[in-house]
């Protein structure tokens, strides 16, 4: 199959004549912001936003779409939680963001470092977590959905006949980690799917239809970029009123939220406000 060339949309330039400040406050924590190559690492990081990255930056998976390491990771650093709570301190961060890599190694998944951090972080700002699968472990799931954030994130990522690229996932469980996530707490429930990995208009639509079956409030959908030549390859190039008319989709199917565009991504917001 031919490679589709760039198109003139796509002309985003990283700069970050804006964001040395920012990043010396970061320098004791990850983000995956970095780790993962986010084509928004300038804009968000010159607004004083990043997504904080736990359990380390080693996955245990190896996702065909993904920049993280892969491999065997280390043990998980106790002190972890309170180090980006005190960071998140320090930069009056309003709505903080945690992910992580997935660790199978761990018997919870790392959940119980999730809830630790979530329970530390909403004593001072509202805490959005974008959690991994968890080996499909219903109580790991449940414990950071009982810990208090304002928003639990699973990403589907993408659609089910594509799944392959996501070694050692499953779309069911996926959609399971959102109904789970949906009962306890009361917290949000939101996911994100790429768009240009060969999907096709109403495979995209049944995704959508399948998230709000699970629970799914809010949906972020996005242009796969390769972050390098290890990755998968682009298959399409999405044009811009092509993800204008998914946002409508979705708003029309009954999501609370959408966010639909080129650069979008599950912890991207265009303007200076959350909506939580």
């Amino acid at each position: 199959m031919k490679k589709p060339e760039k198109p003139p949309w796509l002309d985003r330039k990283l700069s970050f004549s804006r964001t040395e400040s920012f990043r010396g406050k970061i320098s004791g924590v990850k983000t995956v912001c970095r780790e993962a190559r986010c084509p928004n690492i300038s804009e968000c990081w010159s607004r004083g936003r990043a997504t904080f990255l736990i359990l380390g930056k080693v996955c245990t998976r190896g996702c065909r779409f993904c920049n993280m390491r892969k491999g065997r990771p280390g043990p998980p650093d106790p002190s972890e939680p309170g180090r980006i709570a005190r960071t998140v301190r320090t930069l009056g961060v309003k709505h903080a963001v945690l992910t992580s890599p997935t660790r199978d190694d761990l018997e919870d998944g790392g959940a119980s470092y999730f809830a630790e951090a979530s329970g530390i972080l909403r004593e001072f700002c509202s805490v959005e977590v974008l959690i991994p699968d968890f080996a499909g472990n219903r109580e790991a799931v449940m414990s950071v959905a009982e810990s208090g954030p304002h928003i639990v994130g699973h990403n589907i990522e993408t659609v089910e006949r594509l799944y392959r690229l996501r070694t050692g996932a499953s779309y069911r469980r996926s959609l399971e980690v959102i109904r789970t996530a949906s009962g306890p707490g009361g917290a949000v429930t939101k996911s994100a799917l790429m768009l240009g990995l060969g999907e096709t208009r109403d495979e995209v639509i049944r995704v959508m239809d399948d998230l709000l079956d699970a629970g799914c409030l809010r949906l972020s959908l996005g242009q796969y970029l390769r972050p390098g030549l290890r990755n998968y390859p682009v298959s399409e190039y999405i044009r811009p009123e092509v993800f204008e008319e998914y946002g409508s989709i979705g708003r029309g199917m009954g999501f609370e939220e959408v966010t639909s565009g080129l650069y979008v991504r599950s912890s991207y917001y265009e303007g200076e406000g959350e909506n939580i």
